[in-house]
């Protein structure tokens, strides 16, 4: 393990262009006494990375610094307040930003013992995702058996996350992709049914699958038209989350349509979460590490880059060509 004091780090000096990014000798973090260090063998790439480079997301952190809101690797160091992690051991873990560099601190509450059965290029593209979907649909969605899910941009990592874990729910899964690809991809997975949304109209697609009852709940991660459309094919007592928005636009609700079909509206703000409630998170994590032993869920990585090409990664997902999940191996 590194005794250096500086580390290789990805650094956004101003709110802007994906291009403007820059691998840079930086500092290794010090750690409070709640925190440990961890060596970064993968880090994730995620949608919320992109967007707050540019200065678009809900979090505006001050600059400069380093996106990367997950990763996996080895613990180098522990806060005098950490007890159930020791150096050497491998882990998860979940950070707003920093993750895109060869070292990270992170809060211990939100690092997680790796088990044997999964490699760190998986560990780190699973964890976001498909806690993000898992989140979604059983804590906000309290998705039953049995139920109608549609799931929006299918072949995303979330996307593709939420159909697998819709179906190790017992849930009839609808995936909704822009290609026959993506759609083949999404079915491998899982999906039942499957839409084309370019060349079919999407709301009279859910209600013909449905039998006009429209969706139990619909796990929204592209915004725009694909939200408005499903804002008029949900069902009676239906739950729309609102996990994203991959298409750019941020959509506007006619609430007189969840007054009239008497469906909810749920955000989904998995970071938060994370940090209101670690032991729930925790849980999540631990059934989630079941489910892939059991490999009711799976890890699709589309491309791995390396942490001098982090923005061409966040760029090729920005671009809506991934299918599955793109990491960064420091």
């Amino acid at each position: 393990m590194s005794e250096a004091k500086t580390m290789q780090a990805v650094v956004c000096h101003e709110f802007g262009p994906l291009t403007d990014l820059k691998i840079e000798e930086t500092a290794i973090p010090s750690i409070k006494d709640n925190e440990v260090l961890i060596d970064v063998e993968a880090a994730g790439v995620n949608f919320p990375d992109a967007l707050i480079v540019q200065g678009l997301y809900q979090l505006q952190p001050d600059t400069p610094f380093t996106p990367g809101c997950e990763v996996a690797g080895v613990v180098v160091k522990t806060g005098s307040k950490v007890s159930h992690l020791t150096p050497g051991q491998r882990v998860v873990g979940v950070c707003q930003i920093g993750g895109y560099a060869e070292q990270v601190a992170i809060n211990a509450a939100q690092v997680l013992p790796l088990p044997d059965f999964i490699n760190v290029e998986e560990a780190a593209a699973l964890i976001t995702a498909h806690a993000t979907a898992h989140h979604a649909l059983k804590q906000r969605a309290n998705l039953q058996s049995g139920e109608t899910l549609v799931v929006t941009g299918a072949a995303g990592g979330t996307g593709l996350a939420a159909v697998q874990i819709g179906k190790a729910m017992g849930a009839r899964v609808i995936a909704v992709c822009s290609s026959e690809e993506k759609l083949a991809l999404a079915r491998q997975h899982g999906a039942d049914e499957g839409i084309n949304y370019t060349q079919e109209d999407l709301k009279e697609s859910v209600k013909k699958l449905t039998n006009g009852n429209g969706a139990d709940v619909c796990y929204e991660c592209v915004g725009g038209d694909s939200f408005d459309a499903m804002s008029r094919a949900m069902g009676w007592g239906g739950r729309l989350l609102v996990v994203g928005f991959a298409s750019g636009k941020i959509p506007k609700l006619p609430v007189n349509l969840t007054l009239v079909k008497g469906y909810a509206v749920v955000g989904v703000f998995w970071g938060v979460f994370t940090q209101k409630s670690p032991q729930v998170f925790a849980q999540n994590m631990q059934e989630l590490m079941q489910w892939y032993q059991q490999e009711k869920v799976k890890v699709v990585i589309d491309k791995q880059f390396s942490l001098t090409d982090a923005a061409q990664a966040l760029q090729y997902m920005t671009d809506r060509k991934v299918m599955g999940k793109v990491i960064l191996k420091p």
